[in-house]
């Protein structure tokens, strides 16, 4: 992992560990869209967001796993993750289940990922 990886990565955790606020202009810096996002960004989000019940094994009812690179993929082209972690507070579907939702931020990083052709 680069340094501007570990630097995204770190300020997106100490960002997730650290604010309660739901909104999310004033949580992190906007994504910069000159760097290309790999797959190890896009699965810190998803150890530390989603893997509690989408792991391996899956549990609370999660009917996938988000751990591989595959399965990521797959539930960003088939099973609408962007669509999913996107729905606003309250919202039926709102992944992580409920709530809060994910800064915009952070969903950037899962939506810059695919825009880039899914690096690994």
């Amino acid at each position: 992992m680069n340094l501007k990886n570990t630097l995204l990565f770190t300020s997106l955790v100490l960002v997730l560990i650290s604010c309660t606020n739901d909104s999310t202009n004033d949580l992190t810096e906007p994504l910069d869209i000159n760097q290309t996002v790999k797959f190890s960004s896009v699965q810190s989000i998803m150890q530390n967001n989603c893997n509690n019940c989408h792991g391996n094994p899956t549990s609370g009812g999660a009917p996938i796993s988000l751990v591989t690179y595959n399965e990521v993929k797959a539930a960003v082209l088939e099973s609408d993750l962007i669509g999913r972690m996107s729905i606003e507070n309250g919202g039926d579907g709102l992944m992580p289940e409920g709530g809060p939702r994910l800064p915009q931020t952070t969903i950037d990083v899962v939506i810059k990922w695919q825009a880039d052709g899914f690096q690994e």
